[in-house]
């Protein structure tokens, strides 16, 4: 510990963990101490015209901020890393055009070495599936679509 009591060698920890995970904060609480390790993330934005294509194409994943404003869309309640699938290897919970039920497991978001099963919130067909398996999620971060 420094002088100020500041443990800053956990400070280096949580700092590399951030980089290591590519999440944006990480927050601990303790009896005696509460700490929170945040960092600003820049993203360079190309805008390159996208070809004319040629032939019909079928409906693609919603950009983000279609997610967003989607009355269906199903956000993440914590963060995470995102796993599609019980175990490496097995068959994924859900995919898009199956049928969920209200409380059926979609997914499960590993967070502080715990995995969490994520139920869907109500029944419906899946229509987009908005993150990849072993992708780091943010609370509040766009998941899927339940139409």
């Amino acid at each position: 510990m420094s002088k100020s009591g500041v443990d800053q060698e956990l400070i280096r920890q949580l700092a590399a963990l951030l980089t290591e995970t590519d999440l944006s904060e990480i927050e601990i609480e303790t009896d005696n101490l509460k700490l929170r390790v945040a960092r600003q993330i820049s993203q360079a934005v190309a805008h390159v015209p996208a070809p004319a294509p040629s032939a019909p194409v079928a409906a693609a994943a919603p950009t983000p901020a279609e997610a967003a404003s989607h009355p269906g869309t199903v956000t993440s309640p914590m963060v995470g890393t995102v796993y599609l699938a019980p175990e490496p290897g097995a068959p994924v919970f859900i995919q898009p055009g199956s049928s969920v039920t209200e409380g059926q497991t979609v997914l499960i978001i590993e967070a502080m070495k715990t995995m969490n099963h994520i139920p869907a919130p109500r029944s419906g067909k899946l229509t987009a599936v908005l993150v990849e398996d072993g992708q780091p999620v943010e609370f509040a971060e766009a998941l899927f679509i339940i139409e």
